[in-house]
């Protein structure tokens, strides 16, 4: 008997990198470290990966969606602390803002949502491992990845590489490591830090171990997309992924990159230390969610940006058009191809948008339930 063949799903670029799927698309999305309400630059990593999700489910391929919460880091604790309240419940409350805030965005659920500090016997694993492979040492009672190739590999000089591990608090200049480049796995805890046993100490897993374990336990040695801020590429990406590498071998742990770009103000990165943020619930309460959702996307996912209360102002406008266009009758297959053949095209939606607007009916319908924008 003649059985009709599954459709074959159209090509998908991301990053520029051609990127054929077969069966599912597993997409690992760093997620928040809870000390804090959503601010924009929160939002629009998470709308984006939400958009990749959207448009590889519209193109036929299965997407499952791992979101991960960073509930075991030094800057919650002392966050928890200054408010008072226990760390896993500190980080519990503000997951259910976070969540709240994505829900009014139009992120749909993921499928995996694991939390840091459910799989610290995963980190102690992962870092066994590592020792056991010769890529990790141990330091009074304090536990090392070997990184001195890392930052080559990232593409980065050593005065940049530097300046980034410094940052973001892997001190290159910290005594007990054999290289400045190397990394905590595992660290001792002071008394009221977060602690569990190990073998090596009473102590709680380093941020990059959390992630590359919490990836390896959900999808095993490999995903296919993998999003974040990109202020998250070195040294968090690049030491995750050299972890994961180093213990399973299999190269690379990431087909393809989803790194959103920046969201500043007046030309300076939104983030608390410099007491920019704009918080998505503020502005949720004055402007219709899809107004924002589409602020957020309507640009180069991979590009900076500078953030202003009358750049939102002509989004809600731009909206309004876009609606008003899903109200025409005409519309033609092809253009509707155009659109999605746009978004497959390394996500580009100012050009489905464009053709959307320009198109009106079926086409602008299409586009809109496929961005989350209806």
């Amino acid at each position: 008997m003649y059985h009709a063949a599954t459709p074959i799903s159209p090509p998908v670029t991301i990053g520029g990198r051609r990127l054929p799927l077969v069966g599912r698309a597993r997409m690992y999305v760093c997620g928040i470290t809870p000390y804090d309400t959503t601010h924009l630059g929160h939002a629009s990593t998470f709308v984006w990966a939400d958009v990749a999700a959207r448009v590889l489910r519209h193109a036929g391929v299965t997407v499952e969606v791992c979101r991960n919460v960073t509930d075991v880091d030094d800057v919650l604790t002392t966050a928890a602390r200054r408010a008072g309240s226990p760390y896993d419940s500190f980080a519990a409350v503000q997951q259910f803002y976070f969540e709240q805030d994505m829900a009014a965005l139009g992120v749909q659920r993921v499928d995996h949502a694991p939390r840091a500090h459910n799989h610290v016997g995963e980190v102690i694993a992962l870092t066994q491992a590592l020792l056991d492979t010769g890529h990790a040492y141990t330091v009074d009672g304090a536990v090392f990845f070997r990184g001195d190739h890392v930052p080559a590999r990232a593409g980065l000089d050593e005065a940049t590489a530097r300046a980034l591990l410094a940052e973001y608090g892997d001190d290159p200049d910290d005594p007990r490591k054999h290289s400045p480049w190397d990394v905590v796995l595992w660290t001792p805890s002071e008394p009221g830090e977060p602690a569990w046993p190990s073998p090596w100490s009473s102590g709680r897993p380093g941020w990059h171990a959390e992630c590359a374990a919490m990836a390896l336990t959900t999808f095993g040695p490999a995903l296919d997309l993998h999003g974040g801020g990109a202020d998250l590429r070195f040294p968090h990406h690049a030491y995750e992924s050299a972890m994961a590498e180093a213990v399973t071998g299999v190269r690379p742990f990431a087909r393809a990159w989803l790194h959103v770009g920046i969201v500043r103000v007046d030309g300076v990165k939104m983030a608390k230390s410099t007491g920019n943020l704009v918080f998505t619930a503020d502005l949720l309460r004055d402007h219709p969610a899809a107004a924002l959702r589409l602020l957020l996307i309507n640009r180069p996912w991979s590009a900076d940006w500078d953030y202003s209360p009358a750049a939102l102002e002509a989004a809600a406008a731009h909206l309004d058009r876009l609606h008003t266009a899903t109200g025409r009758t005409t519309s033609s297959a092809s253009a509707e191809e155009a659109a999605i053949r746009a978004l497959l095209d390394d996500l580009n939606v100012p050009a489905a948008l464009a053709i959307a607007e320009e198109e009106g009916g079926q086409t602008a319908r299409t586009v809109l339930s496929v961005l989350g924008l209806t």
